[in-house]
Order: C-alpha cells, then structure tokens, then sequence
C-alpha cells in the first residue's frame, strides 16, 4: 500500500506531464491549440485525462522503492510489472504517454530511495536501477527498440542507463531560460527544444529516418541560436518549425517525455516539503 509520500511522488510526476501538454506551441506535438493532434492522432483532452491514470502505478512504484530500500535487480523487476499493468490503465483510459511512463517511472523510484536527494542524485539513482535487466518482460520487440537496433540510436533504455542525460540538458537550459528573464512557458519551451536538438528521438528515426532526424536536430537549434522563444527571432523559428513538423506529421515524442522528466526532477525541493508537511 502507498503512503502520502508515494502519492505526492505521484501526483508530482502527473503534474509535470500535465505541464508539458499544456505547453504551445510544441513542434509535432499535440498542445491546446490543436484538439484534433494531427500528428499523433490523439486528442489533447483525452492525453490529459490518461495522464491522469499514471497516478496509481507511480504511487505503486514509489511504494515498492521505499519498501525495497536499494536499486536491486528485484526492484527493476517490481517497477516493470507495475509498468505494464499501468500501461493497461493508461490504454483504458484513452492511450499514449509509454515514453513518459519509463522516465517518470524510474525517476519517482529513484526519489523515492531517497526523499533528501536532488535532482543530480536522483538521476544517478535512476541510472542504477536502470543498469538491472527486467527478467520478466515481454522478449518480443519494441519498435523503439527495434528502431535502436537498426540505427544505433541509445533509445529510452540507453537514455535512463546513460542517467539521462537530456533530463538534465533540459534542467540546465530551465535555469539558463529563468535567469535571462524568460516567463516559465519560453523557459520549458527552450528546455524541450534543447533536448530536440541532440536527442535520437527513435519516434522520428521510425516516420523520418536519420536524414529527417537531422533536419529537426538542426532546426531546433537554429530557434535556441535566434535567441530562444523568448526573442522575436526566435519564436518566428519556433512557429516555422512548428508548421513544418506538422506539415510532414513527425513527431518528437521522445523529447516530449525526457521534458516532463525534467519537470519532475524541477519540481523536487516543492515535492519534499511537500512530503515533510
């Protein structure tokens, strides 16, 4: 059974994931704008009520951490088990957030180890849980993982083993954002465009290939080099590549996830004096 802590980790991960649906305009990514989500083909209401779903397999997944104690190989096990039946809940509920799930799944274990870490340690810890193979998952292929095969690309697996490294690229860019006086949505938008510029987005490498992969990487990073979405220059690029990414239907949403892991990892300080009240 959960406690309050497990269940504020919870509530903190939705909220971060609530908080990147709700950014616009998001390139290739379904927003507020855009009900019919063109691209993935999936309402932007119904993400958000799915997302809502992942609260009960989180607080479970927190649970099973802190009753565990130690990133062990029976840990990744527990986490995968619960994974799936969320992935069923989420299905029930309308789909989407796969992605999402593994990044926010094994950062709320890895917070849970720990309520005093921050977001540094957390990440570290997360990489260590990752590091155990899940002896009871399904041996049939993902297409991520197919499509990782295929390309070389590190995929969410190498990504979480690597201590995701674009978690913290985005928490970087955040601060960078905040400090140049940003407002808090240009500050996520530039964290999001920040990962889309060197992330091998496997979503992408499967609709567009490598070429297609590279022609969003650079054009992600010519809206950070006019300045960012908080400059004119920058978000007349940032529309541009929004129509653009439309226009071909690629979507990035592996950068989607790896951002509301990010937001999750923001998120923490409030989180922990949140646990301790």
């Amino acid at each position: 059974m959960s406690s309050r802590e497990d269940e504020a980790l919870a509530r903190a991960a939705v909220t971060a994931l609530t908080g990147q649906l709700a950014l616009a305009p998001k390139p290739g990514l379904p927003d507020p704008r855009d009900l019919g989500a063109r691209v993935t083909r999936r309402d932007h209401g119904m993400l958000r009520w799915s997302a809502k779903a992942l609260t009960p397999g989180l607080a479970a997944m927190a649970a099973a951490a802190r009753r565990t104690g130690e990133p062990t190989p029976g840990l990744r096990s527990e986490l995968g088990a619960i994974g799936r039946c969320a992935e069923h809940s989420v299905h029930l509920a309308g789909g989407g957030h796969r992605g999402a799930l593994w990044t926010l799944g094994l950062l709320v274990a890895a917070a849970a180890l720990d309520p005093r870490a921050g977001a540094q340690d957390v990440a570290a810890t997360a990489k260590r849980i990752a590091a155990h193979t899940d002896k009871r998952a399904p041996r049939r292929p993902s297409r991520g993982s197919s499509v990782s095969a295929q390309y070389g690309a590190a995929g969410a697996r190498g990504e979480a083993r690597a201590g995701f490294p674009h978690v913290r690229r985005a928490l970087d860019a955040l601060a960078a954002a905040r400090a140049a006086g940003a407002t808090e949505q240009q500050a996520r938008l530039n964290a999001l465009l920040t990962v889309m510029s060197t992330l091998q987005d496997t979503e992408l490498l499967y609709t567009a290939g490598p070429m297609g992969l590279r022609h969003v990487q650079a054009d992600a990073r010519g809206v950070l080099e006019s300045g960012g979405t908080a400059t004119a220059a920058g978000a007349e690029a940032l529309t541009a590549l929004d129509a653009d990414l439309h226009a071909r239907a690629w979507s990035p949403r592996g950068s989607a996830g790896l951002l509301a892991g990010a937001l999750f990892l923001d998120a923490l300080p409030v989180t922990a004096r949140a646990r301790a009240a």
